[in-house]
């Protein structure tokens, strides 16, 4: 989970930092994530523990033991595979109840950090233009940032440009009780502002510019933007990673409904414009007088030339119409599809969580049998390894049903049904005492196949050398 959390961190570091979030804020963030994450960190970790666990009896020699007592390996794998049922049911419904929920407040609180901007921070020499109407700059800043000095503030909320210069020698920065006002108390200042902006149609030359002088004012700032506002989470309630088996059953429905009426009105829309579809041509009382007829030539050659260039007009414009209406139609078509592929991936999510969390046991089990290696050495490497293979395979073809080149069940099933078996083998192969990971065995055979190649080639060319000295 810390490795997963770290992966989070790293991917929005860009939109966390630099924006004065309370700590609350990031740990409920955090919170919320690692409920997301378990989806992930549980069947490697199922793998994980398991490849450890028996990886422990076999170095210590316990399943020997428990073997020599008549107890089979399958058998002695039935309480923990008990366990591990319950996990999975306990994933199916967290799954079904809980991460639907988790998915709508995480999703909220991340579109919130994601589109607030960063905090206003004045560097010495640098104009800031991070409140809308206004660049200020400041020469030196106290070592706690409150104090300012030699202060330049140009307003142009008017306009473009700035109709307000306001010189100071120092300013204090504080905030309002509400922190939506940002107040900056002025010191030995001048203010120069130009009237004509504000009163443009009259004409005043004794009083074009003005010059105010204080010995100390406030200059209020609206800060609400910098401010965390959180979004009404209905607005993400449709979200398919948001939805239980009951939501998703009904939105499928109702996506389908929709995506069926769209079709439905897409021949009626062109019928009109295509003239075989036409009353007369479809009418039983003409169907004697209109017959096939066979034009040696081009059917426009036959057209008299003063109506053949309105003819090809009209042809091109009941084309580019229907042509307009199958685009819209087709984008409109691959939405409603797009969401229905959507739908269908997140229901059997629901159900391949439970399940890859029994595949991996099954697979993690045996292989701990066979290695007979115990601690965070081996079985890391080799969980690592099975994992990436199951998290290739899963991402591979959840990509392709999401592209529609298969079938949603098929690219969520995919890995289950490939991996399945590899399980089936490794369980065999745990039962039968097979030694699948020795290279001690190995090593062995290799030796016994290169002294069986020696001794044939080597001894038919014993027998050729003799022959030609003989």
């Amino acid at each position: 989970m810390f490795v997963l959390l770290m992966l989070f961190l790293f991917k929005y570091i860009d939109d966390l930092i630099g924006k004065g979030f309370e700590w609350y804020v990031i740990l409920e963030l955090l919170a919320y994530q690692s409920a997301v994450q378990i989806s992930m960190a549980m069947p490697l970790s199922m793998l994980l523990s398991s490849i450890m666990t028996f990886g422990n009896l076999g170095e210590s020699y316990e399943l020997v033991a428990i073997k020599a007592a008549g107890i089979s390996l399958r058998k002695a794998m039935t309480p923990l595979f008990a366990l591990v049922g319950l996990f999975s049911a306990a994933a199916f419904l967290f799954s079904d109840y809980i991460l639907p929920v988790v998915n709508l407040k995480m999703g909220a609180l991340l579109y919130d950090v994601r589109i607030k901007q960063a905090d206003f921070l004045i560097k010495p020499g640098v104009f800031n233009n991070a409140i809308p109407g206004y660049s200020i700059r400041a020469n030196g800043k106290s070592n706690d940032g409150k104090m300012l000095y030699d202060l330049m503030i140009y307003d142009h909320k008017g306009s473009n440009t700035a109709n307000a210069v306001l010189l100071a020698k120092e300013g204090y920065i504080y905030n309002s009780p509400d922190n939506n006002t940002m107040i900056l108390k002025l010191r030995d200042g001048v203010r120069y502002e130009d009237t004509r902006a504000r009163n443009a149609k009259v004409y005043n030359p004794r009083q074009q510019f003005t010059r105010f002088y204080f010995d100390e004012t406030e200059q209020k700032f609206d800060m609400s933007a910098f401010q965390m506002k959180r979004t009404d989470e209905s607005l993400f309630k449709s979200h398919h990673a948001m939805l239980n088996l009951r939501q998703l059953r009904y939105y499928t429905d109702s996506n389908a409904v929709q995506m069926d009426s769209l079709r439905n009105t897409v021949f009626p829309e062109i019928q009109s414009h295509y003239f075989y579809f036409s009353s007369y041509y479809n009418n039983a009382q003409h169907s004697e007088e209109v017959r096939p007829v066979t034009y040696t030539r081009s059917f426009i050659e036959t057209m008299p030339d003063e109506s053949k260039n309105m003819a090809i007009s009209n042809a091109q414009s009941q084309v580019r119409y229907i042509t307009d209406i199958l685009d819209v139609k087709a984008n409109e078509d691959g939405f409603y599809r797009d969401k229905d592929i959507r739908y269908n991936i997140e229901y059997q999510r629901k159900f391949t969580l439970a399940v890859s969390c029994l595949l991996l046991f099954c697979i993690g089990a045996p292989l701990g049998a066979i290695i007979r290696k115990g601690g965070l050495g081996l079985p890391v490497v080799v969980a690592i390894i099975f994992f990436l293979i199951y998290h290739i395979i899963t991402t591979v073809s959840e990509k392709s049903a999401k592209e529609g080149s298969i079938d949603a069940f098929w690219g969520m099933w995919m890995a289950i049904f490939i991996l399945s078996p590899l399980a089936i083998f490794l369980a065999y192969k745990a039962t039968t005492d097979s030694a699948l990971f020795d290279v001690e065995q190995y090593r062995l055979k290799a030796e016994k196949f290169w002294t069986w190649v020696k001794t044939r080639f080597g001894g038919r060319r014993k027998n050729a050398v003799q022959a030609l000295n003989s």
